[in-house]
């Protein structure tokens, strides 16, 4: 578990380097990010996706982005000095940013349940 925190604390720190409109300061708080954005992505996310559920299914799943989008933005506000996201924009880009290089990253980290099967 300790694994995948560094490992998605990695990744917002990439991810916010990478993309001008999104800032971590300092460096050490992408962990802290990555806690509460799973923690937001854990709790949050589910009920806000259950509500949305009629405009999910408009869109054919393209409001996931936007849910997606808008858990980034309350991260950003909840963690305002900090992490900041400049606008609903950069913080879509972002979550789209942090799912690639988060999945990439994951990649590279060996996963204890599919060994033992």
């Amino acid at each position: 578990m300790i694994l995948r925190l560094i490992v998605s604390a990695i990744a917002v720190f990439l991810t916010s380097l990478i993309l001008n409109g999104v800032n971590v300061d300092p460096w050490w708080w992408a962990v802290i990010v990555a806690i509460v954005l799973g923690f937001i992505n854990s709790w949050i996310k589910p009920i806000v996706k259950f509500l949305a559920l009629p405009i999910n299914i408009l869109t054919l799943g393209l409001f996931t982005l936007v849910i997606n989008a808008l858990m980034v933005e309350l991260c950003s506000w909840v963690l305002e000095p900090h992490f900041m996201v400049k606008d609903f924009w950069w913080a879509l880009a972002f979550s789209i940013a942090l799912t690639v290089i988060g999945w990439l990253l994951h990649l590279l980290v060996p996963d204890k349940k599919k060994k033992k099967k």
